[in-house]
């Protein structure tokens, strides 16, 4: 199984045991360790300090001072629905560019497939291509 594949079944088994009925969504990332960090959104009660599915999953990277390759946010509606794969947020995007323009990011797409582009064809006109100097963290 190629690791694209691997980051959603990872996702969608975090949703179905962490949300058995309802909502769930789940994020899952790969790293240059080969190691594979999860996340779930924490649950609130002031909307204005929610955190996106994703943040959990990167702050872990960051903890263990690794670097992000690959990334999959995944949710669903309720325990009948089919899995939604979910574009990184502009939020999302600037916290994981900080590892390149190179990460590869799961899509949403209409399409059965789990499609992921790269953050730079994702977004092609980011800010940082102002500037020559930018060194993304790659080790």
């Amino acid at each position: 199984m190629n690791i694209e594949k691997r980051l959603y079944e990872e996702a969608k088994n975090l949703i179905i045991k962490r949300y058995p009925k309802g909502w769930g969504g789940a994020a899952a990332m790969y790293s240059k360790n080969n190691k594979i960090y999860t996340s779930v959104a924490p649950e609130i009660i002031n909307a204005s300090t929610a955190l996106c599915i994703e943040t959990g999953a990167i702050l872990e990277a960051h903890k263990y001072e690794d670097v992000i390759t690959h990334s999959i946010c995944l949710v669903r509606d309720d325990e009948n629905s089919e899995f939604k794969v979910l574009t990184p947020c502009g939020v999302c995007q600037e916290r994981l560019i900080y590892w390149g323009n190179q990460i590869k990011v799961g899509v949403t797409n209409k399409d059965d497939n789990i499609k992921y582009v790269t953050l730079k064809d994702l977004q092609p006109f980011h800010w940082s291509n102002a500037y020559d100097d930018i060194e993304f963290k790659k080790d």
